[in-house]
């Protein structure tokens, strides 16, 4: 069997670095972006592979054509069956890489260039996949107050929806993050990347809030106690995302009968969807709800708002379900695939 060349191991070497070093510390700590650039280069291997039999001998700086990677998208849609948003989304994770390869190696900065010229696929649209005002405020009068159970469902659902944070951003709240005795009560949200980002509380979240420390944590809680914490493990056992679904999941049952709009398998994540889409409603401008979802970038926001929630968990299943191995540095044919050559 030939040997790889020179450039082929280059090629191999730089995915390696891209994927290991350059993405993680320069660009982001998110687990499901990096996993985009991962499944991306992937995707791109096995079509070099399967439709132009590119095998490492002949991999070269040729196989990166803006007329390859045209192809590359029509393969992904008609032979793989995704549909046109997971193919922008791979698109625009290979631009980063070829970007990254542009700034290391000016050999490979035409490529870039090119790349970025070519047209995304026409998008999706279809109405956000989160639950209107009126269903929202059906939804937060059903836990029961006269119940334990009941003040701590409604605290916990005004959390998801008045800051919109992430599932694991709330159930990793402590007490210290909840600033109740100042100006302009807030909640200080420790994002992906440990950002912090503050979110103001209007007055009658805080006084449930209040009411809810309380009765779960007494007079002088403990700043370092989580605020939703564990009924086995304590106070500083945060409440698993098992039992915070099933608390979602209850109450959405409880409130179905009382509004249809409201979905039996309601899921944490639509509180965040449904709360930006009412804050666009509501005339708070883009840059504003973007930095208040703790996103990186403007794009992402736009993307976040226009797409159906079923979209975004289309691409985030992408991710989840191609192949996951784990990236090594071995530029050497094992088992005489592409992606095997580039570690992947």
């Amino acid at each position: 069997m030939k040997k790889a060349n020179k450039e082929s191991i280059e090629i191999a070497r730089y995915i390696h670095l891209f994927l290991n070093e350059y993405a993680p510390v320069r660009k982001t700590g998110s687990e499901h972006t990096l996993k985009s650039y991962r499944v991306a280069i992937e995707m791109y291997l096995m079509f070099l592979e399967e439709e132009k039999k590119i095998t490492p001998y002949r991999l070269n700086m040729s196989c990166l054509s803006s007329k390859n990677m045209e192809e590359w998208l029509m393969w992904m849609k008609k032979k793989r069956g995704n549909s046109n948003n997971t193919c922008n989304v791979r698109l625009a994770s290979f631009r980063t890489f070829l970007n990254y390869l542009g700034d290391q190696d000016v050999r490979y900065l035409s490529f870039a260039v090119e790349a970025s010229k070519i047209a995304r696929m026409k998008q999706e649209k279809h109405g956000v996949n989160g639950i209107s005002k009126e269903a929202m405020k059906i939804l937060l009068e059903v836990p029961d107050q006269s119940k334990r159970t009941g003040k701590r469902d409604l605290v916990f659902m005004l959390i998801l929806y008045s800051t919109a944070c992430r599932l694991n951003e709330a159930l990793s709240m402590k007490i210290k993050d909840i600033h109740l005795d100042c100006k302009k009560p807030y909640a200080s949200i420790v994002g992906k990347g440990d950002k912090i980002r503050t979110l103001y509380l209007m007055p009658k979240t805080v006084a449930h809030i209040r009411k809810y420390i309380k009765e779960f944590h007494g007079s002088a809680p403990e700043q370092e106690a989580y605020l939703f914490y564990s009924r086995n493990k304590g106070l500083f056992g945060k409440l698993s995302e098992t039992a915070a679904e099933k608390i979602i999941y209850k109450n959405a049952e409880l409130a179905h009968g009382k509004c249809p709009e409201i979905p039996l398998n309601l899921h944490p994540h639509q509180f965040r969807h449904s709360k930006s889409t009412h804050w666009l409603e509501d005339g708070i401008n883009i840059v504003q709800i973007s930095s208040l979802l703790g996103h990186e970038n403007l794009e992402t926001t736009m993307i976040y708002i226009e797409v159906t929630n079923a979209q975004h968990a289309e691409a985030l299943a992408a991710l989840e379900t191609e192949d996951e191995k784990i990236v090594i540095p071995k530029w050497k044919n094992t088992d005489g695939s592409l992606k095997s050559f580039c570690g992947l």
